[in-house]
C-alpha cells in the first residue's frame, strides 16, 4: 500500500507540472482559436531568460544574496516575456485578424523558429543552471503508518504546489472576471468581439503576457529539474496529450487531464512496465490521447462544435 500510494502521489505532482504547460496552449487558444505551437519554445526562452539574469545581476548589480537575486531576475525575464507578447501581437497578430486558422497557426509556427533563435542568439546555446531554492533531498513522511514511511520528493512537491496555485488563479481570472470573459468571447468570433466594443489587439496582448508568465514559471520549474538545454522545449510534447484529454478550450480540462496523465504514467509504468519490457511512461499518454480522439475528439471537457450548412 505504502509503495502505490508513494507512485501516486509521485504522478498526482508530475501531473501539475504537465498542467502548468498545457495551461499555456489553453490560453491562447481560447483567446485566438488556434494550437499555439510556439508554447514549447516560450517555456524555452523564458527559461533562458531566467537562467541568465540570474547569473547577471549578482555580476553586474553587486547583488549578493540568492534570493534577492532570483526575484529581480524573475521580474526581469517576466518583462522579456511583455515585450515578446507585444512584439508578436504588434507584428504579427493584429495583422492576421478574422484569417483562417490555418493561417494563425502557420504563423505561430514562425514565432516558434524565431525564438528558438533569439533565444541562442541573445542567451547562449550553453546549458544553464537555475537554482530557486527548492529543496532537493526526499522527505520521508506518515512514517508511524505505513512500513518504512512515503518517499516524496520535496522539489516536486514544491513545485506541485505553485503549479496548483498559478493554475487556480487562472481559473478565477477566466471565470470571475470581464477580461476573462472577453477573451472567451474574442475565442468564439473575432467579428462579433469587436463589433461589441471589445479591443481584440489588447486582448490579444493580455493572453499572450498571461501565456508567457505561466510558461516563465514552468520553465523555471522545469530548468530547475533538468537543467536549462534547448531540449527543454521538447517539454511541451509531454503537455499535448493532455490537452486532448481535458480539452482545448477547458481551463479545469487541462488540470484533471493534467493528472490523469501523470498518474497513468507512473502507475503503469511501475505495474504493467515489467510485463510490456518497460518504457510504457514514454507512450501511455499519447496512446490515452489517440484514444479519446476516437472516442470523444473534443476531450473531457471541451465544447462540442456543431457546424450546420
Amino acid at each position: 500500500m505504502g509503495f502505490f500510494l508513494e507512485t501516486l502521489i509521485g504522478g498526482l505532482m508530475a501531473g501539475m507540472l504537465y498542467s502548468l504547460v498545457a495551461l499555456g496552449f489553453v490560453l491562447i487558444y481560447k483567446a485566438s482559436g488556434v494550437f499555439n505551437f510556439a508554447q514549447g519554445a516560450m517555456v524555452l526562452f523564458a527559461a533562458l531568460a531566467m537562467a541568465r539574469f540570474a547569473e547577471w545581476v549578482p555580476l553586474y548589480a553587486g547583488i549578493t544574496s540568492p534570493l534577492a537575486a532570483n526575484l529581480i531576475a524573475f521580474v526581469l525575464a517576466a518583462g522579456v516575456m511583455f515585450l515578446v507578447a507585444w512584439v508578436v501581437e504588434y507584428l504579427v497578430l493584429r495583422h492576421l485578424v478574422n484569417q483562417e486558422g490555418t493561417t494563425l497557426l502557420m504563423a505561430t509556427l514562425g514565432i516558434t523558429y524565431f525564438l528558438d533563435g533569439l533565444g541562442q542568439t541573445i542567451f547562449g546555446s550553453d546549458i544553464y543552471k537555475i537554482d530557486v531554492g527548492m529543496p532537493k533531498d526526499p522527505l520521508m513522511a506518515f512514517q508511524s503508518v505505513f512500513e518504512g514511511g512515503l518517499l516524496i520528493s520535496q522539489e516536486d512537491l514544491v513545485a506541485a504546489v505553485i503549479a496548483a496555485a498559478l493554475v487556480a488563479a487562472l481559473s478565477v481570472f477566466f471565470q470571475k472576471t470581464s477580461t476573462g470573459r472577453a477573451l472567451r468571447a474574442v475565442a468564439d468570433d473575432h467579428q462579433a468581439a469587436q463589433s461589441i466594443g471589445i479591443p481584440l489587439n489588447r486582448i490579444w496582448v493580455i493572453v499572450w503576457c498571461v501565456a508567457g508568465v505561466v510558461a516563465l514559471v514552468a520553465g523555471m520549474i522545469w530548468g530547475s529539474k533538468l537543467g536549462v538545454q534547448f531540449s527543454l522545449s521538447t517539454v511541451a510534447l509531454r503537455a499535448l496529450p493532455v490537452v486532448i484529454l481535458g480539452g482545448l478550450t477547458s481551463v479545469p480540462g487541462a488540470i484533471i487531464g493534467g493528472l490523469i496523465i501523470g498518474v497513468g504514467e507512473k502507475l503503469s509504468e511501475v505495474f504493467l512496465g515489467p510485463y510490456v519490457g518497460g518504457g510504457i511512461e514514454i507512450w501511455f499518454a499519447y496512446v490515452l490521447a489517440l484514444g479519446f480522439l476516437l472516442i470523444r475528439p473534443q476531450g473531457l471537457f471541451g465544447e462540442k462544435i456543431i457546424d450546420r450548412v
